[in-house]
């Protein structure tokens, strides 16, 4: 067992899910698997990792985990003397999702409008034509389709979605400000010093109460409540990647077999590949 870890969950079967203890120096390969658990609370995940002996788990420096509480309290209860990083792709996911949160609102929004619309034309004996902008999108289809504009950083843009962009950030300035914020957070992780990313992320969330965009608001209070462990990311930038690779694996794996069937035969598979 190595001094960097990492402590996340994924389903086998039937939307069951496991809790993996992996370790990062394995790079998601042979060695990578430290224990396997089935359940995702914080009781039956001490349970089994304390089974490893102190001495070894009191060596253990850094931990990796996404924002669930139940993990934090798990790498507290069984390494003492390990640094809690959270994820920096949960913590960028959780602000993505808020983006898109307002996006699906406001195309249900536009859903309403077009369909009040289409009523008021048929009433009257006429044919309803949707608005339709320069680059022949409709209001509605403008929204659907901004989906990976909004996910992507500017400069990765394509000259179709950047024209796109212009449209949508016209039509809804709300959403405009929603990916600005966004992104700001991004940057955040772009600085070297975590004494800059402390200054920058509590600026960030201080700007969320000022631009009252409701769907932030889960957010902001989220990573104010992981701050520590969000900052622990600048000390090492360790990531959850090496769990992912894993999980990648294991996807793979239940894929194949299309679904598991003997799940002990599949857990000993696992053990004899990973661990």
């Amino acid at each position: 067992m190595g001094e960097y870890l990492s402590l996340d969950e994924t389903s086998l079967s039937q939307g069951e899910l496991y809790t993996y203890l992996t370790n990062k120096e394995s790079k998601g390969k042979k060695g990578s698997l430290i224990a396997s658990i089935k359940g995702t609370k914080a009781k039956e995940i001490t349970k089994i990792i304390t089974k490893i002996p102190l001495a070894k788990r009191i060596k253990v420096k850094e931990v990796t985990i996404d924002m669930a509480r139940n993990m934090e309290a798990a790498v507290k209860a069984c390494f003492p003397n390990a640094q809690i990083v959270t994820d920096r792709f949960h913590v960028v996911k959780l602000v993505l999702d808020s983006v898109q949160h307002l996006r699906v609102k406001l195309r249900w929004k536009a859903i309403d409008q077009e369909n009040e619309a289409i009523k008021e034309a048929k009433s009257n004996g006429k044919r309803f034509k949707p608005k339709e902008f320069e680059n022949g999108d409709t209001l509605k289809q403008l929204l659907a389709r901004s989906r990976y504009i909004l996910a992507k950083k500017e400069k990765n843009w394509t000259e179709n979605q950047k024209q796109r962009a212009i449209i949508l950030f016209q039509e809804f300035p709300e959403l405009k400000k929603a990916y600005e914020h966004c992104m700001q957070l991004r940057n955040v992780y772009e600085n070297t010093s975590k004494v800059r990313a402390e200054i920058q992320l509590n600026k960030w969330i201080e700007k969320t109460t000022e631009l009252k965009i409701e769907q932030f608001y889960t957010a902001a209070n989220s990573i104010n409540y992981n701050k520590v462990n969000i900052l622990n990311f600048f000390n090492n930038r360790s990531t959850n990647a090496s769990a992912e690779s894993f999980n990648s694996k294991i996807k793979l794996f239940r894929a194949n077999l299309r679904g598991v069937s003997d799940l002990k035969f599949f857990l000993f598979r696992l053990t004899k590949l990973f661990a």
